[in-house]
């Protein structure tokens, strides 16, 4: 089973996506953004071309032909882990969904960022309930208290 992080309180879900994807794109680490809400997936990837004006992260549809050489891929599809790069690091899953992602035992790691709104929390409730009876290993990280 997956490990999955949720990160409460995040003033901002798609925003604070976007620097949790510049960490681990600059960590090498391979990351797939899954959304079946084609139009959050396209606000997500107009944000991470300018939620700051020296980041370059360079990401591309899943089945875009570039896919295959590019660390960061984003789907509307169920997701799927992208083939391992000789010595990379296992690719992890950014849901932006407000439902579980089908086959999220797939990989490594899922990470869910909620924000402070009523519908995210509560989707995010229910996300935590249905990954702990699939018996995922949970963890909750409040970004609230962090400045």
């Amino acid at each position: 089973m997956a490990r999955i992080d949720f990160a409460f309180g995040a003033p901002d879900r798609l925003r604070m996506a976007c620097e949790v994807t510049r960490k681990h794109y600059l960590a090498g680490r391979d990351l797939v953004i899954y959304t079946q809400d084609k139009q959050r997936l396209a606000r997500f990837d107009r944000l991470l071309w300018g939620f700051d004006a020296t980041a370059f992260i360079p990401h591309v549809q899943a089945d875009d032909p570039l896919a295959a050489q590019t660390a960061v891929l984003l789907t509307s599809a169920p997701p799927v882990p992208p083939a391992g790069k000789g010595g990379q690091l296992q690719a992890w899953l950014i849901n932006l969904d407000l439902n579980c992602p089908p086959g999220a035992e797939r990989f490594e790691r899922v990470l869910e960022i909620v924000s402070n709104h009523d519908e995210d929390k509560q989707a995010a409730r229910e996300r935590w309930r249905q990954y702990k009876e699939a018996g995922h290993d949970l963890h909750a990280h409040d970004l609230s208290r962090k400045s």
